[in-house]
């Protein structure tokens, strides 16, 4: 159909599709604006304004008008755990975004209802009680009357996780199940469980309780990870790189994605990483992986990326700020193994690292390693998180020739940083002006699904305005970003941890055909309205893979969520409020609409003789006159 008086004509290379009336924000010093662009084949083949692309709109191009509305580079979650969360987004009940708990406790109670037996009610990640009107958890009495019989896991952060009592039993903690190394089965005075798992720091206990849980056949997993990757498409996501993580094996829990990458049926492109699962094994595990894959095996849309974010277990420290730092035993000798393999292999990884002090650790091995020439070495290698990092920790990793990967942990833990580390130090946590002045490659991320939400727009918020789920501010002045740095971060940043910077992350010539279309213009709404953002149109690789609002049905529609009784067919996904900003304009709305339904009113009374001409609505009632 014509758009706006365009008419088509034969140019000798038309475009695919054309993106016009849009305020267009490219990432691209040369041209940072641009109102139009065109694609062909998959990559930007014009950008700039109408006359730019007039030419190339042919009989079959698809003109989008986008209204006047902002259109940025694809988003690019730089730590998303996007494989796991794949295969098990449908079996779990998100209470991303909800307000209240009383809210989330009813999700819950009518998905108790829902579930048939046998399945459990999962609460996995993407919330924190700081977000709730109430400030707090939900009771375990609260659980068992919202679900007496179907089991109950919630898990909150990396902390702790509540169990109903049919949890319990369907899991078989009784008062003769010790407690594991590292965490603590909460009992009462009977010495039986009480339905409280903590992580005494780490979270295995927690994680190992969940997988006991029934999971998908291999059909509902594919069905499952198409319907997750459209939720990160409804955010205007179109790159994540998978940071693989614990009960991730390969190749078996890899297979699902494949096998949609191979179908095309992937929306979103995808850089994975390998983490060895058994802890003794790790260098079995790497040793197999050099020599039967690569980095960059794959292609635009699926590719191997590297090892990590852990290469020994014994190296990883846990992040559970209502515990004390864990403090690491002996590591190095077999971390040393594992990362030379790695360098003298042309392999990249990256390193799960919260605390300054496993960094130091880490860096010393590095150097180490750097007087025999393995460091720098050309390989992409990164620290994720580092919230605590020193300055003379980043002025090593800098030599080294290392990168940062931060993530948005504190918008839901902050409240329990400051507690054990006080605001000072979470002002500085972490330390993001000071890693950039070093001229360090920092990307950006959410650590979702387990702890953080993998709405971008959230991080995108902490990275700007400092706060957390709470409302509280938490980062100072100095450690907050613009909002144009803050994209960056989540665009280009990504693209330059899987070296994909020349074709990712800019809207140029050239460049993958990857954008978004905003339901609010990111640069100009009002600071606290950013995590309500969400994509009208995503576009990845030329292909619309998410449509709303004015372009609701331009994306192909996907096969119904199973199995039918999913939380997501009753709840969807993240749970939208309005933004504050957008609030207040439906409350500026419903008041000029009572005006003007008190002026029809006045009318109406002088019409039948009920008010007087210029009286407004003062009422000729007998019992006045």
């Amino acid at each position: 159909m014509p758009v706006a008086g365009l008419r088509p004509g034969t140019p000798d290379q038309p475009a695919d599709l054309v993106i016009r009336n849009a305020k267009v924000h490219t990432n691209d010093p040369g041209r940072p604006r641009a109102t139009a662009l065109a694609v062909r084949d998959g990559l930007i083949s014009a950008v700039g304004d109408d006359a730019d692309v007039v030419p190339l709109v042919g009989p079959d191009t698809r003109v989008v008008d986008a209204l006047g509305r902002r259109a940025v580079p694809g988003l690019n979650d730089s730590h998303l755990h996007v494989i796991r969360g794949g295969l098990n987004y449908v079996l779990e009940l998100r209470w991303d975004g909800v307000p209240t708990l009383r809210q989330a406790l009813a999700m819950l109670r009518t998905q108790a209802e829902r579930t048939p037996p046998g399945q459990w009610v999962r609460v996995v990640g993407g919330w924190s009680a700081d977000q709730f009107a109430e400030r707090r958890l939900p009771t375990l009495d609260e659980l068992n009357a919202a679900a007496p019989d179907t089991p109950v896991f919630v898990l909150h952060l990396y902390q702790s996780a509540l169990l109903n009592r049919a949890a319990l039993r369907a899991a078989g903690f009784t008062r003769d199940t010790p407690d594991p190394v590292g965490g603590q089965i909460v009992r009462g005075h009977d010495g039986e469980p009480t339905g409280l798992l903590i992580a005494a720091p780490g979270a295995l206990l927690l994680y190992s309780t969940l997988a006991k849980a029934p999971a998908l056949d291999e059909a509902d997993r594919a069905g499952s990870t198409r319907h997750f990757l459209r939720e990160l498409n409804r955010f205007g996501l179109t790159s994540a790189i998978d940071a693989a993580g614990g009960f991730q094996s390969f190749p078996e829990n890899y297979g699902t994605v494949m096998e949609l990458a191979r179908q095309g049926q992937l929306t979103l492109r995808i850089a994975y990483h390998l983490f060895p699962q058994t802890a003794g094994q790790e260098l079995d595990d790497l040793t197999r992986w050099v020599s039967t894959v690569r980095p960059g095996d794959g292609d635009a849309w699926l590719r191997l990326n590297g090892a990590g974010e852990n290469l020994t277990w014994a190296a990883a420290d846990f992040e559970n700020f209502t515990e004390p730092r864990p403090h690491l035993g002996g590591y190095e000798t077999e971390f040393e193994k594992a990362v030379r393999l790695l360098m003298e292999n042309g392999w990249g990884f990256r390193l799960h690292a919260t605390y300054d002090e496993t960094i130091r650790r880490d860096l010393a091995v590095f150097e180490k390693l750097a007087a025999e020439g393995l460091f720098p070495h050309g390989n992409r290698w990164l620290f994720d998180h580092a919230e605590t990092v020193s300055p003379d920790s980043l002025d090593r990793i800098a030599a080294l020739g290392g990168a940062v990967s931060v993530q948005n942990r504190l918008s839901f833990q902050g409240e329990a940083f400051v507690n054990r580390y006080g605001a000072p130090a979470a002002a500085e946590a972490p330390p993001l002006r000071a890693m950039l002045n070093r001229g360090l490659t920092v990307a950006a991320g959410t650590d979702a699904t387990r702890v953080s939400s993998y709405n971008p727009w959230v991080a995108l918020h902490w990275l700007v305005s400092g706060r957390a789920v709470s409302g509280r501010r938490l980062a100072a002045e100095h450690n907050r970003l613009s909002r144009e740095q803050a994209l960056e971060l989540y665009t280009l940043g990504g693209a330059r941890l899987t070296g994909e910077e020349d074709v990712k992350g800019r809207l140029t010539v050239g460049s993958y055909a990857d954008l978004t279309i905003l339901s609010a213009d990111y640069f100009t709404v009002p600071e606290p309205d950013i995590p309500h953002i969400e994509s009208v149109l995503t576009v990845v690789g030329g292909r619309i893979v998410h449509g709303t609002q004015e372009h609701q049905g331009l994306a192909p529609d996907l096969p119904a969520v199973t199995p039918s009784w999913s939380p997501v067919t009753r709840f969807g996904g993240y749970h939208a409020t309005p933004a504050p900003g957008l609030a207040g304009s439906h409350q500026a709305e419903r008041v000029a609409e009572a005006a003007a339904a008190s002026e029809e009113q006045r009318a109406w009374r002088e019409a039948r003789g009920l008010a007087l001409p210029g009286q407004g609505a003062a009422p000729l009632d007998p019992c006045f006159f």
